[in-house]
């Protein structure tokens, strides 16, 4: 009996990982929105829109 529980055990360990599982997909999507919120609070902030926004202009005029 135990032969054959270490042969099913050594057979599931060694299969590569397929992917991610469900609770892996959440976890992944809520921290990639969390990031991509705060990413864009950054951005429109006053200082970071300011600065892009005048990197922008001395880049066009620079033409």
């Amino acid at each position: 009996m135990r032969r054959t529980a270490r042969r099913s055990h050594d057979r599931w360990a060694a299969l590569p990982d397929a992917g991610m599982s469900t609770a892996e997909y959440a976890i992944g999507t809520v921290t990639a929105c969390a990031f991509a919120g705060v990413l864009y609070k950054v951005i429109t902030g006053g200082a970071v829109s300011d600065a892009l926004t005048e990197l922008v202009n001395r880049a066009l005029h620079a033409l």
